[in-house]
C-alpha cells in the first residue's frame, strides 16, 4: 500500500513553488540594428514621469556587443538589486548619458516636453563622449524625442531590450539618490522612501504642510489640496 500523502503545510505559501523570473532582456534588437548598419545604437528610458515631486530623469545607454547578466527592468528589482545592476551597467556600457528636467520645467513645459529636454541633455552627454546615435530604441509607444528617422519605440522595451533595461536601472538609481538627498531638507514628505511618488506618508504631509519647494504644482493632485494657488515656497523648508 502506498504511503499517505503528506499533510499540507501550516503556511500556505510553503506549498507553492518558488516564483521564477521570466526571461530577461536581450541584445536581439540591438543586433538587428547593428546588422542593418546602425553602428551606434542607444537605449533610452525615463523615470519620474508619475512622481509628484522632483525631476524627471532620462538615461541613454550605448550597449557593448556582449551580453551582461543581472540587468532587468528596474521595476522588477529591489533597491539593492538596482544598485548592483547600475554598477554593472557602468562597467559594461560603451557610453552613458543622464539628463534631468527639474520640477519647475515639468510644470512650465508639461511632461512630454520635459521628457524631451531631459533626453536631449542625456544625448548631449553621449555626444561629449563621441557617440552620435544612428538608432535610438525608446521605451513606450510615443516618440517624445520627435526624431522619427532615428527612433524606434518599443512597448515594454525595458523588459525586452538590454540597452533600454540598462538605461532604466541607471535612471532609477540616479534619480532615487537625488530624492534621498532632498529628503534631508523636507523630512515630513518621506522622500527617502517614496522618492517623490504618491504614498500614504507623502499624502499626509501634503495635506498638513502643503507642497514643498520641489513639488510639481501644476499636477492634478494639487486640485484636492487647500493649498491650491499658494505661491511656491522659497528656499528649502524644515532644515
Amino acid at each position: 500500500m502506498p504511503p499517505p500523502p503528506a499533510p499540507p503545510s501550516a503556511d500556505p505559501a510553503a506549498d507553492k513553488p518558488a516564483p521564477t523570473r521570466k526571461m530577461g532582456p536581450t541584445l536581439r534588437l540591438e543586433r538587428k540594428f547593428w546588422e542593418a548598419g546602425d553602428q551606434v545604437v542607444v537605449g533610452i528610458d525615463e523615470v519620474g514621469r508619475g512622481a509628484w515631486a522632483g525631476p524627471v530623469t532620462v538615461c541613454a545607454v550605448v550597449p557593448a556587443p556582449e551580453h551582461v547578466r543581472g540587468i532587468r527592468d528596474s521595476k522588477e528589482l529591489t533597491r539593492a538589486e538596482r544598485d548592483k545592476a547600475a554598477r554593472a551597467v557602468r562597467r559594461w556600457a560603451r557610453g552613458i548619458g543622464v539628463g534631468h528636467a527639474s520640477y519647475d520645467e515639468c510644470d512650465e513645459l508639461g511632461m512630454t516636453e520635459a521628457l524631451r529636454v531631459a533626453a536631449m541633455r542625456a544625448l548631449a552627454e553621449l555626444d561629449a563622449q563621441g557617440f552620435v546615435p544612428d538608432r535610438i530604441v525608446l521605451d513606450g509607444n510615443h516618440d517624445y524625442l520627435k526624431m522619427p528617422s532615428k527612433v524606434t519605440t518599443v512597448i515594454k522595451g525595458d523588459a525586452k531590450c538590454l540597452a533600454v533595461a540598462a538605461a532604466s536601472c541607471v535612471a532609477k538609481v540616479t534619480r532615487d539618490r537625488m530624492m534621498i538627498e532632498e529628503a534631508e531638507h523636507y523630512p515630513p514628505y518621506d522622500f527617502e522612501s517614496n522618492v517623490g511618488y504618491p504614498a500614504p506618508a507623502h499624502k499626509l504631509a501634503l495635506a498638513g504642510y502643503g507642497p514643498s519647494a520641489i513639488h510639481r504644482r501644476s499636477w492634478i493632485f494639487m486640485e484636492s489640496l487647500c493649498w491650491r494657488g499658494v505661491p511656491p515656497a522659497t528656499g528649502r523648508l524644515f532644515i
